[in-house]
């Protein structure tokens, strides 16, 4: 089955070039060719491929899971914070997102008068444009995607989208009427129920993200609460699990670093130092033990090209590779399980003041992570150092469901992760400089961001965002101003 899948998906986006107009299609020449039963796995995994290599690589250096190998020079730029348009960063997501998948679901959507095609449609075209957002905060969005009859769409501000597409999946919603999904959907397998739960999932994160960026945030908390009471989301994860371990078929990150034939990623030092602290039997799943003595060492963020002079002699071998194996086959989660539940855990104790709720819910998002990543029973690390009631009050009891989404997403999601760092300010920010925490690691809070020793970045700090693609800039003249690194989007108010 993989491998059929494989195949059919491989032949749609064989088609696909990088250098194209976001207004029209490639993978239909002939204006109607393929059926919309083959568009739809076509879509899919374009926005997998887009969340899966580009974006879980550089959210890998954002949000502090990845650095730089200390003899290479790949990702100088991700580790150091050297980007603007000229990197083009964001312009291959860009182009898939738009030209490929926001497309190829307009063209199911013109063909279809089956309301549950419709609606996967809608939902995944919602998780597409919040995706977009999330990364650059103004998006084309209602002028979109008309081709020649309006090749300079209107960006529109991040707010405005997020709540066009949450209206778009009420909308749709409402006109099912219990017709069966005709489309191929490896993803979810046809199911409207996961659909809705996947749905509704996308509403709790955004609804999280709205509040927290004050936006009516009345309405928004009564509607998560209303969320929490149906309690109707997706089991199991929403993931493009279609990889093996055979030539041709490998998970799109780890293939791509394959075929450059070095491995240029070792883990950083806020992830390893957290996971060593709280003696986290995950990982190994995510780092292997350096050469030099078998033991899990990160590398300071953003030390690379300064780690000689402060340490005299800093090779490879002193530091933890990323563990490159556990991506063979690896899915490309859209949305895990385990950040769901961490979610809920969230809501229920901000929002609902429900500890019993929260508690379940953590240690079910601990619980999760455990399944996907170790042989391991959990309970002993959720009754030590991940103990839900050794945290004292509110704060600390979120602190820990974010620290532990963060440990979780590790491997896993990491634009997600770097998102959730932004909305939540947690991993805390070390107020010690790099070169602080180098001389003296004990004065170092395990587990914090630490701003890179060489940082780009005029106003200091992490990255906020990413610049506008390059491509864009190219064919829209409505394409706004640049913005900086330090440019947050609209829910990151903090």
């Amino acid at each position: 089955m993989k491998k059929f899948l494989l195949y059919t998906v491989g032949c749609l986006m064989a088609l696909t070039s990088c250098d194209l107009d976001i207004n029209n299609n490639p993978n239909y020449p002939d204006g109607g060719s393929v059926t919309s039963d083959l568009i739809f796995p076509a879509a899919e995994n374009a926005v997998a491929d887009v969340l899966g290599d580009q974006m879980f690589n550089y959210g890998g250096f954002f949000a502090q899971y990845f650095e730089q190998r200390p003899e290479a020079n790949q990702y100088n730029d991700l580790a150091e914070l050297h980007l603007d348009e000229s990197s083009n960063l964001f312009d291959r997501p860009y182009i898939y997102l738009y030209a490929n998948a926001l497309q190829d679901l307009n063209e199911i959507m013109s063909r279809s008068d089956n309301p549950s095609d419709i609606y996967a449609c809608t939902v995944l075209r919602a998780y597409i444009f919040a995706l977009v957002v999330d990364n650059i905060d103004m998006a084309p969005y209602k002028e979109a995607l008309q081709g020649s009859a309006n090749p300079n769409p209107a960006w529109e501000e991040g707010k405005a989208v997020y709540e066009g597409v949450l209206q778009e999946m009420e909308e749709a919603e409402k006109n099912l009427s219990g017709d069966l999904m005709t489309l191929t959907d490896p993803m979810l397998g046809k199911s409207i129920d996961q659909w809705k739960g996947f749905a509704n999932a996308l509403r709790l994160r955004m609804y999280l993200r709205l509040i927290d960026g004050g936006v009516n945030a009345a309405d928004y908390q009564a509607k998560v609460k209303t969320l929490l009471s149906k309690n109707e989301f997706f089991t199991g994860n929403v993931a493009w699990d279609v990889y093996s371990n055979s030539e041709g078929q490998y998970n799109p990150w780890y293939d791509s670093r394959r075929e450059l034939g070095t491995m240029n990623h070792v883990a950083a030092y806020p992830i390893a130092s957290y996971m060593l602290q709280t003696s986290d039997p995950r990982i190994a799943y995510g780092m292997v033990p350096n050469v030099a003595d078998g033991k899990y060492v990160g590398q300071i963020p953003g030390s690379k090209t300064v780690m000689g002079g402060w340490a005299g002699s800093w090779k490879n071998d002193n530091v933890s590779t990323i563990n490159y194996t556990s991506m063979i086959a690896a899915p490309i989660y859209l949305f895990s399980q385990s950040e769901l539940q961490f979610l809920i855990a969230e809501a229920q104790l901000r929002f609902n003041n429900n500890e019993g709720a929260a508690k379940a819910a953590y240690e079910a998002g601990v619980t999760a992570d455990f399944a996907t990543k170790v042989a391991v029973d959990p309970a002993d690390f959720l009754a030590a150092a991940g103990s839900w009631d050794a945290q004292s009050g509110t704060a600390n009891k979120l602190k820990l469901i974010y620290m532990q989404k963060w440990v979780a997403l590790f491997m896993v999601d990491h634009m997600e992760a770097w998102s959730e760092i932004r909305r939540t300010d947690v991993p805390a920010t070390s107020p010690l400089s790099a070169k602080q925490i180098y001389s003296d690691p004990t004065a170092y809070n395990a587990g914090d961001m630490i701003v890179p020793a060489v940082n780009y970045i005029d106003a200091g700090g992490l990255c906020k965002r990413v610049p506008y693609p390059a491509r864009a800039r190219q064919l829209n003249a409505n394409t706004p101003a640049a913005k900086l690194l330090s440019d947050r989007v609209f829910w990151d108010a903090k």
